[in-house]
């Protein structure tokens, strides 16, 4: 401990030194300042330049596509040109130029890490990237980076059997972050690779995808562990205390984990499918690993546990394959022509499109009601995901003008009633 505060100090020793003989002389200072002018004089430029050619390069379709890129850059382009104008001309003079070389470089490394962190799409991710690499060329440019890091490797403490260095965990974390985003990427573009591969079903798809990640994951923090120097041997109680956790206090999430596992596996549902549970219908957009996402015809997202599409009746209506059968019971009057509304009912159908011709509407004799003769119209469709109430509700309205133009009845209901007649004595006996 005595060693890291002697270096610490000695760190910190040169770097007031370096402050006191390089930052804070009158040359450097006068070129700070004068760097400082150049930097106001390139923002004036630019938004001079932008008013007076206010479209720029726009009719270039490849300046077009860049200028997200390097419209934010202008006025730093503008800055580090005037900045090394300024340094040639001191340079003929043969006056020291520190501090412009620093500000040249310091800019230079900053326009590069922006135009290279400009292909990632997450803005917060892409502005820590960013700044942390701008601070390693900063500090590589002023020299500060090879004491930092030798001040940072000899902070060493105890884990397990072996001594880690406080620069050995810095690595380590980055090199986890860094193949933690890699195996992301790798997983991204298998799902669009098996996306593209009709042989593939949904199911094994989405199986495979999770399964890579996984495995790409848990590898990547893996090799960040051991390239630390940790030995792997130490995560075993850790591990042990983990596996009693997950049985005792995270039982619902390890079912739910299971049961998706399960799902995949069995190929019961995948997305894509129609399904109805407990109540909700909807099309089945993702798979996750906790819950299964079921968008109903309302557009509301209902996130359902692994665990209760396992265990409940779920009913699959695209499961062997995409066509349901529609009832639509229909009564008639008794007064009706029944074989005219037979027909009827079965032109009716055949005016709705998305009603199959093969197999053809049937219509069948169900039974002879009180008030009716019970009818059904039987109808097969194939897109069950753009709902079946709505298909049965045009039929019901075609046969409803059908029946009203050709004379058919609907049924009111009916009661015989006898009323008897006599003497109070003869219907009430004393």
């Amino acid at each position: 401990m005595n060693d890291v505060i002697i270096q610490a100090q000695e760190w910190i020793s040169a770097l007031l030194t370096w402050f006191d003989e390089t930052l804070l002389s009158y040359q450097t200072l006068a070129q700070l300042g004068t760097i400082l002018l150049l930097w106001v004089f390139s923002l004036g430029l630019t938004r001079l330049l932008g008013y007076l050619f206010p479209h720029g390069l726009d009719r270039f379709d490849l300046y077009k596509r860049l200028k997200p890129q390097l419209a934010p850059l202008y006025d730093l382009i503008i800055w580090v040109i005037l900045i090394m104008i300024v340094k040639a001309v001191a340079d003929q003079q043969q006056v020291a130029s520190y501090a412009l070389n620093i500000a040249t470089s310091l800019i230079l490394a900053w326009v590069v890490i922006r135009l290279a962190t400009g292909l990632i799409e997450s803005r917060e991710i892409a502005r820590l990237i960013r700044s942390f690499a701008w601070v390693l060329a900063a500090l590589n440019i002023v020299g500060w980076l090879s004491p930092l890091i030798d001040m940072l490797d000899g902070i060493t403490f105890s884990l397990g059997q072996g001594q880690v260095s406080i620069y050995g965990v810095m690595t380590g974390i980055l090199t986890m972050l860094a193949l933690v985003w890699l195996a992301l990427f790798v997983t991204a573009f298998l799902e669009n690779w098996l996306r593209k591969v009709p042989a593939v079903n949904p199911s094994a798809r989405v199986l495979l995808s999770k399964v890579a990640r996984i495995v790409l994951i848990a590898s990547a923090f893996l090799f960040a562990v051991s390239s630390v120097g940790i030995d792997l041997t130490v995560f075993a109680v850790f591990g042990g205390a983990i596996g009693v956790g997950l049985g005792f206090g995270l039982q619902k999430v390890v079912s739910n984990f299971i049961s998706g596992v399960i799902l995949l596996m069995d190929r019961s549902i995948k997305p894509g499918d129609v399904v109805e549970i407990s109540g909700t219908y909807g099309r089945i957009n993702k798979l996750a690993g906790r819950y299964t996402s079921v968008i109903s015809r309302d557009g509301r997202e209902h996130l359902i546990p692994n665990e209760d599409m396992v265990t409940q009746t779920v009913v699959n209506w695209t499961f062997s394959h995409r066509m349901v059968r529609r009832h639509l019971p229909v009564g008639i009057s008794y007064k009706s022509n029944v074989d005219l509304a037979i027909e009827l009912m079965i032109e009716a159908a055949d005016e709705i499109p998305r009603i199959l011709e093969d197999p053809a509407p049937r219509v069948l004799i169900k039974g002879f009601g009180d008030s009716a003769i019970d009818l059904e119209l039987r109808m097969w469709i194939r897109d069950a995901k753009n709902g079946v109430s709505n298909v049965a509700s045009e039929v019901y309205y075609k046969i409803w003008q059908k029946f009203n133009e050709k004379g058919v009845e609907f049924p009111y209901p009916q009661r015989d009633i006898h009323i008897m007649t006599g003497t109070k004595t003869d219907i009430l006996p004393e």
